[in-house]
């Protein structure tokens, strides 16, 4: 059987924690943050960990993670 081709987009966006949980970064914080207050920018700082329901298909486009 082939190896399987680790999708690169993926690799990029996401990484795991030690317990292999998935993190991602928030969303919105490229531009257009004028028309943002404080406490929204604030609140999109840091990350996130993906939702159970998308967690397995992230898996299968990082087979080896």
């Amino acid at each position: 059987m082939p190896k399987l081709k680790t999708k690169k987009g993926v690799k990029k966006r996401f990484s795991f924690t030690k317990k292999h949980k998935i993190k991602r970064d928030k969303a919105n914080k490229g531009h257009l943050k004028a028309s943002k207050n404080a406490k929204r920018k604030r609140k999109m700082r840091g990350s996130a960990v993906v939702v159970k329901a998308e967690e397995k298909m992230i898996r299968t486009l990082m087979p080896y993670a």
